[in-house]
């Protein structure tokens, strides 16, 4: 039994491995606020000084931006099947501030994705019910712009990525594994050498604490004296990221390397913004009741998000950041859209990424296909001269064989850096929507939350 965070429904069935064969060999509503005065010099990429990872929990694309002017979005005449209800169940509008969603391993991707099908979500977020209706769900469910106009005005006036997908098409923890080193992994010794690539990783335990011996992005960071953050919203543990969001402190060359104080409370990232010393990479990591994972509240994430994005623009180093935003997996929300094979162990189920930043395309949506190893291609293309999470080269050799980096993009095609900086775009935290019930003022609401193991059941 695994240790899960469980906001909405239980897990159902057996998790079932990929049955992927493949191989990739390894190559060699705001207002515009003052524009900032700060001269940029540096040229290209280069005019990022400072990346900002912002993971927010379980939205499918379709979820949030389904209806996104210019976006591929919610095609007409979907239906998908009902297998306990009878019928089927199309696509519809829903304003709950609080949502259900449904199973997101490995077993429930394969199974919603249906061979290309797209069709499993109801039948899949139904397993909870045991053939037994009526059995209600809202994994059809889609909120509009009215809902999160933050959202929507961010993806508006900066750049929106119609075909983002999840790295691998499995749940919150190999996810947040991949987001910091493109792969996930079960080792067998502190070796390296002794990891296989896996959608179902084993976590750290009391005996076992840093379990991740593969190589991660901070080793190559660190090697290059870079400088770089993980921000903890709320701190770490009961009340703050639950370990299976909060994965650096498992990399064995993090504790190696000496640089475990770089995970730091997300107040020190608020600090730093505010003093305009925020390091070169940042990621941010949201606690449960901040994180829009089912049941928490989306006018509470929306909330959090937009006051994270302001503290960056009010900040000096805005002239020189580039945000990225985006949801971990899908968290069994409907999304038409196949993803693509790139390895055994992905990709996953479309989700939302919006990049925002004074060089930024204004009203760009992207339809290159990428993912969260975009963002390591784009880290590594700035600041290590093209350095990558490779075997072959990075001075750390481990047992991946695919450099993921190399079969993705590095999302610099959603900017001009020819364009002079632009303004910031300060948003309300908390502006008016149609969410039901009507958000508390500030938008720090509250729904129960708890843990609870995820059986085979």
């Amino acid at each position: 039994m695994r240790l899960r965070i469980l906001f909405g429904l239980t897990a159902a069935g057996a998790l079932a491995a990929a049955g992927i064969a493949f191989s990739v060999g390894l190559p060699a509503s705001g207002t515009p606020a003052k524009p900032v005065s700060a001269t940029v010099t540096a040229a290209g990429i280069h005019k990022i000084k400072h990346v900002i990872v912002i993971v927010q929990e379980n939205r499918s694309f379709d979820s949030y931006f389904g209806h996104f002017p210019g976006a591929t979005g919610i095609p007409k005449g979907v239906c998908v099947p009902d297998p306990v209800n009878g019928g089927c169940v199309k696509p519809f509008v829903d304003h709950k501030d609080s949502n259900q969603g449904g199973p997101h391993d490995n077993s429930n991707a394969l199974a919603d994705i249906n061979k290309g099908m797209m069709n499993g979500y109801v039948g899949q977020a139904e397993l909870h019910c045991h053939g037994v209706a009526p059995c209600p769900t809202d994994v059809m469910g889609y909120h509009t712009k009215s809902d999160i106009p933050d959202y929507w005005a961010y993806a508006k006036n900066f750049v929106l990525s119609d075909h983002f997908f999840e790295s691998d098409h499995s749940w919150s923890f190999p996810a947040h594994l991949f987001l910091v080193s493109g792969w996930s992994a079960n080792c067998k010794t502190a070796s390296p050498m002794s990891c296989t690539g896996t959608d179902d990783p084993r976590d750290r335990t009391a005996s076992d604490p840093r379990p991740f011996a593969w190589t991660d992005l901070t080793w190559l960071l660190n090697r290059d004296h870079v400088s770089w953050g993980y921000f903890l919203d709320g701190g770490a543990g009961k009340g703050g990221v639950p370990e299976i969001w909060n994965t650096l402190p498992g990399f064995r060359d993090v504790h190696h390397d000496g640089q475990d104080g770089n995970v730091q409370p997300l107040a020190s990232f608020m600090s730093e913004a505010a003093s305009g010393h925020l390091p070169a990479v940042s990621w941010i990591v949201p606690k449960p009741a901040d994180s829009e994972h089912p049941a928490a509240l989306v006018s509470r994430g929306q909330a959090y998000v937009t006051r994270l994005i302001n503290a960056v623009m009010r900040s000096k180093d805005w002239d020189s950041s580039a945000i990225f935003l985006s949801w971990d997996d899908w968290g069994g929300f409907y999304d038409q859209v196949v993803p693509p094979q790139k390895d055994a162990l992905g990709y996953g189920i479309r989700v939302p990424n919006i990049v925002i930043s004074p060089f930024a395309k204004h009203g760009f949506v992207d339809h290159t296909v990428s993912s969260t190893d975009s963002y390591l291609k784009f880290i590594e293309d700035d600041f290590l001269h093209g350095a990558r999470l490779n075997p072959m080269t990075d001075g750390r050799p481990d047992s991946r064989t695919v450099v993921r980096e190399n079969l993705t993009d590095n999302l610099v095609q959603d900017f001009n850096f020819s364009q002079a900086a632009r303004p910031p775009l300060i948003l309300n935290p908390c502006p008016a929507t149609t969410l039901v019930p009507k958000p508390k003022p500030g938008c720090m609401g509250s729904v129960a939350l708890h843990f609870s193991s995820w059986g085979d059941t």
